[in-house]
Parts: C-alpha cells; sequence; structure tokens
C-alpha cells in the first residue's frame, strides 16, 4: 500500500491548489507544514473541519507551521467551496487563509495512502480517508493520524501534538498521557542522570515504582 512511513522523506509533489501551482517542498520552505486530507468539497464534515481550522490558523502560524489542505475535486470547485467554508466560520467577508490542493486525478491520494475502501462516492469509488500529515523543516514526516471519511477530526488536538512535536525535537524529552504546555515533562531513559541534572536546572524528580526501576523521571521547562 503506497505511503509515506514516520521518519522518511515526505514527497516533493507538484500540484495545482487555490494559491497556484505549487513544488510541496517549496512551498513549505524552512517551516513546519501540516496537510490534511479531505473527502470531498460541499460535504458536511469537511466544511466544519476546513471552518475550524481556518479560526485556528493564526495558532498554526504562530508555531511556525505552513497549513494546505487536499481534496479530490478541481481548483474551481475548491474556490466555490471555501466560499461556504468561511461563511460557517462566521467570516463570509474573508478569504480562506491556507490553499487547498487539487487530487481530481486521486494521483496524490493514491501516493500518499489516503483512500478509504469503506467509504465511496455514488461512482463506486474510494473517498479519501481525513489524513493528518505534520512535516518537519527537514521535509521529514513527524506525524501521521488516519481517520476515516465518516469521523471529524479535534484540531485542538492536533495543536496539541505538534507542540509536543516541537518541542521533543529541541529538547531530550517526551511528553507523557494528556500533556499540555507547561506541563511536566518526562526526562527520556537514554539520557544519564548526571546529564539530566545539567541539562534541565529546574530539576528532575523521579516517581518511585513497584519495580524499583528508576525510569519515570520528570522536569519543567
Amino acid at each position: 500500500m503506497p505511503g509515506v512511513l514516520l521518519g522518511e522523506e515526505f514527497p516533493n509533489f507538484e500540484a495545482d491548489t487555490t494559491s497556484g501551482r505549487i513544488k510541496f517542498h517549496d512551498f513549505l520552505g524552512e517551516s513546519w507544514g501540516i496537510l490534511f486530507s479531505h473527502p470531498k468539497d460541499f460535504t458536511p464534515v469537511c466544511t466544519t473541519e476546513l471552518a475550524r481550522a481556518a479560526k485556528l490558523s493564526d495558532e498554526f502560524k504562530k508555531r511556525g507551521v505552513k497549513m494546505i489542505a487536499l481534496s479530490i475535486d478541481s481548483v474551481e470547485d475548491h474556490n466555490s467551496w471555501s466560499k461556504d467554508v468561511m461563511a460557517y466560520a462566521n467570516e463570509a467577508d474573508s478569504p480562506l487563509p491556507y490553499p487547498i490542493i487539487a487530487d481530481d486525478k486521486r494521483e496524490l491520494s493514491v501516493l500518499l495512502g489516503m483512500l478509504d475502501p469503506d467509504e465511496r462516492n455514488k461512482d463506486g469509488l474510494p473517498l479519501t480517508a481525513r489524513c493528518v500529515f505534520v512535516i518537519g523543516p527537514d521535509k521529514k514526516l513527524k506525524l501521521s493520524i488516519l481517520y476515516p471519511a465518516t469521523t471529524g477530526r479535534n484540531f485542538d488536538e492536533i495543536l496539541r501534538v505538534i507542540d509536543s512535536l516541537q518541542l521533543t525535537a529541541q529538547k531530550k524529552v517526551a511528553t507523557p498521557v494528556d500533556w499540555k504546555p507547561g506541563e511536566k515533562v518526562m526526562v527520556i531513559p537514554s539520557l544519564p542522570d548526571s546529564e539530566a541534572t545539567t541539562l534541565f536546572p529546574n530539576g528532575v524528580t523521579t516517581k518511585e515504582m513497584p519495580s524499583g526501576k528508576k525510569y519515570l523521571r520528570y522536569t519543567k521547562i
């Protein structure tokens, strides 16, 4: 099955978008990027998702993340649909703040492993699943989430994982379950205590476990 694995370089595809023709790596530049796919234009769940993403565009921008969507329809349809999306977002006079890729031939959907075999259009063709790809400045895939066509995404969670990805790319830490920015993080197991003490001036605390193993080490960044 075609697709991209974590840590692999994301394909440098060319495509037509609502902002013109792009080459993906050039579009990203030195930024992080998020590509999120949609089953079809003028569909209910997709409209709510694009509107939510539009509302959060400043949050993505603050994190240095370039946004781009994909749907299996034409640029013309995307431009028309964008007006509905912004009206749903109660910003009818504003343009959609990110481009939408036209994948009417489904070439990218196949290349990136996006098709949902259980959800089909009126012609019997599989719809695009709701994929989320987060790409780092090195053009490598950092996160991949795949939702079925029938389930809308949680963009607050997507921002949360981007915060984690960006933090853990810079610091020798991991983020625990339900972590939010500002909360304690975990020291990675491969880091010796002596080095952890130097790296984390706020101190390192260890939670005692029945096994006696000292692997639950916390610090504040």
